[in-house]
């Protein structure tokens, strides 16, 4: 059996930064046990597969998919560079003309646009709530040690902590944080984290255009110790910050080792666009 499989940078322009996906087009339906194999083979952040939802579907021609990402060790509800990477290989590589690509995924119906050099994502924008920090007191420890942490939010339908550091620190503070994530597994044991976002307001004022806010994302149990650059947790960043800052549209960084940078435009109805570029990598077939 062969499987065409790309490797495509998402949220960057530049080969080996942002944050690498494979991305897997599938001609025929595979065997559910295999795409985690296959996953944890290709052994990056996320894997996701492209499927034809209807006979006669073509790659090249249709305009509606179905999507699902894996991780190395499990699979996903919700992969926001995935989703870009396979937007990526369906506009660039298959020359796919349709001006809005519809993925059907776990978490409902995604749509991907190209808007000049950026790829546009509508991805669902969800709410956090404020955290006590007595419940998660153990695992903000393991994060950030002693540092200032200045709000505390939590996502529900993500199961995703929000852990805003002090505004008195600097990028450079949390860029060079050392966050050992293995360490989360034993502190919060509960199923109510899945997700560990840092977050930092950034230094962009009316006159200079900076980043509105830098962010790091940990997610341990999904098998993942640091994501480089994560659509999703921008989901949950984007309505957080939008709130804060009294702004709909956004540029985010995320400081990872790889670095990558997000375009946030937060919609009236409950939704959010996040925009990034690409770089493909790898270009091949999996053959079993």
């Amino acid at each position: 059996m062969e499987i065409p499989v790309f490797t495509v940078d998402a949220f960057t322009n530049r080969p080996f930064s942002g944050n690498p996906a494979a991305v897997c087009l599938l001609e025929n339906d595979l065997d559910e046990a295999l795409h985690q194999k296959i996953a944890t083979e290709m052994n990056l952040s996320e894997t996701a597969f492209i499927r034809k939802l209807h006979p006669g579907d073509d790659f090249t021609k249709s305009s509606c998919f179905g999507l699902r990402w894996f991780t190395p060790a499990s699979e996903v509800p919700l992969c926001g560079h995935a989703t870009l990477a396979s937007a990526a290989v369906l506009f660039h590589i298959k020359k796919n003309a349709n001006p809005v690509l519809t993925f059907v995924t776990l978490s409902g119906e995604l749509k991907a646009r190209q808007v000049e050099e950026h790829i546009v994502l509508d991805l669902p924008l969800y709410v956090t709530y404020p955290q006590v920090l007595q419940e998660v007191e153990e695992l903000i420890k393991a994060a950030v040690g002693d540092m200032i942490v200045q709000d505390l939010r939590y996502s529900p339908d993500t199961k995703k902590l929000l852990v805003r550091l002090s505004d008195a620190y600097e990028r450079s503070v949390l860029e060079e944080l050392q966050v050992s994530a293995q360490r989360f597994l034993s502190a919060e044991k509960t199923g109510k984290v899945k997700g560990l976002i840092l977050t930092l307001k950034g230094k962009s004022s009316g006159k200079q255009k900076g980043h509105d806010f830098y962010s790091r994302y940990f997610s341990p149990w999904y098998g993942v110790l640091e994501d480089p650059v994560t659509g999703s947790a921008h989901a949950v960043l984007s309505s957080y910050w939008s709130e804060q800052l009294g702004k709909k549209e956004m540029l985010a960084f995320q400081c990872s080792r790889r670095g990558g940078e997000l375009k946030i435009s937060v919609r009236s109805d409950g939704r959010v666009d996040i925009a990034g570029q690409i770089a493909i990598v790898l270009k091949g077939n999996l053959t079993f």
